[in-house]
């Protein structure tokens, strides 16, 4: 019965920062897109970005070269 006394608060503390990491995450937008992250991986097409640098002679070049 005393070991009540010792789990009983520690379990409200964890519930308590529990609870302000989920808010915090909140305020933070982590929970804003939640569908995005999940559809990127089934995407075919790479980023923009990879594709403008690197065009098809080049990447040959560098397959040769290396």
């Amino acid at each position: 019965m005393n070991i009540l006394l010792f789990l009983i608060p520690i379990s409200l503390v964890m519930a308590a920062v529990a609870a302000l990491l989920f808010a915090w995450a909140v305020r933070r937008g982590q929970f804003e897109d939640l569908d995005t992250p999940a559809l990127d991986i089934l995407r075919d097409e790479t980023p923009p970005a990879e594709r403008m640098d690197a065009t098809p002679a080049e990447t040959t070049e560098e397959r040769d070269a290396g």
